[in-house]
């Protein structure tokens, strides 16, 4: 679909799923081509959506209970016997609590752990601070031998986890809760470090990933409707950050906005910055929550409140353009 120019009519249209559902149908699929794929579950499989694999493969699932860092050990210690395992559980639960058995038992002994991590960021909605977590892209990033990839849709969630499966190392793979609209395709091939673009442009880079994908797409059309142009990428995978797509973009643009549903610090945007600092220096603006715990609300109230939503992506598109104009005069 050209996001660009559809009718509103074909944006309702679209089909709406959530992203954990992608992962649940990805992991059955990957579970019945590879008989090496185990997965390990911290008392939330009907959350997870790993029934389906539960039921397949009973012999291949393992239940850990709410005992989330004895789940990566056991995880690290089956991949010996050269089994791939997937482990499942909120993404607050995926980092923060078990940071020292990923960094010690997963990262540093470059163990082949898939570490799938559901409702992240705000859009958990109202289960509020003590469930979302908007700091564990950068926990994870910072982990050497870490991919982190971060999925925008069902399909680009059922891909990537078969790229994850087929992928030798640490992987954190973070997705979420709400439905959003399926905006990629069943048989667009996930490739692990290459970004999507999106629409294309030449008046401002945007770089994204997540639910805030849509959010962008949104944004994009109303800069489109002011005759702005936006060079819009999915940048799904943080680490390894796709470098050569997006300073091919802002050597165009001259200028970028990052969006993400995470803190400023450690995220996307920040890995975009280091990247544009070192190769190519550019106005930009971040679009992230700054420095702040979440609360209860529905997910687009949230997302609105933090400062996610359309309309202030198209602010920050302006303001860094003007920034860039500002330079050139």
């Amino acid at each position: 679909m050209d996001f660009l120019s559809a009718s509103q009519a074909e944006l309702d249209g679209l089909v709406r799923k959530d992203t954990r559902s992608g992962f649940g149908q990805g992991l059955l699929e990957v579970g019945q081509a590879n008989d090496k794929v185990v997965a390990l579950c911290a008392d939330l499989t009907g959350s997870l959506k790993m029934n389906a694999f539960k039921e397949a493969f009973p012999e291949r699932f393992q239940q850990a209970g709410i005992a989330e860092a004895n789940m990566i050990g056991v995880a690290a210690g089956m991949t010996i016997g050269g089994l791939i395992p997937f482990t499942g559980t909120f993404a607050n639960f995926s980092t923060g609590r078990v940071y020292d058995q990923i960094r010690q038992s997963v990262a540093y002994s470059e163990k082949n752990v898939k570490i799938c991590a559901s409702h992240c960021g705000l859009t958990l909605g109202e289960d509020g601070a003590t469930h979302q977590i908007l700091e564990d892209v950068g926990m994870m990033k910072m982990l050497p031998n870490m991919t982190v990839i971060h999925t925008c849709d069902y399909e680009q969630t059922r891909n990537a986890t078969h790229a994850i499966a087929e992928h030798h190392g640490p992987v954190y793979f973070r997705f979420g809760r709400p439905k959003v609209p399926v905006i990629t395709s069943a048989d667009e091939p996930f490739v692990i470090g290459k970004a999507r673009r999106i629409t294309t442009g030449s008046d401002v880079t945007l770089v994204t990933n997540g639910h805030i994908v849509w959010n962008s797409i949104l944004a994009a059309r109303q800069l489109a409707s002011e005759g702005i142009s936006v060079d819009l990428i999915d940048m799904h995978t943080i680490k390894p950050l796709d470098k050569k797509a997006l300073l091919e973009s802002v050597s165009r643009t001259g200028c970028v906005v990052s969006a993400e549903e995470h803190q400023r610090a450690g995220g996307l945007g920040e890995s975009v910055a280091a990247c544009l600092t070192q190769h190519m220096p550019a106005p930009q603006r971040l679009v992230a929550v700054n420095d702040s715990f979440g609360e209860s609300g529905t997910p687009a109230q949230l997302l609105e409140k933090y400062g996610l939503g359309p309309s202030q992506i198209v602010t920050s598109c302006k303001e860094v353009i003007s920034v860039k104009q500002g330079l050139l005069a």
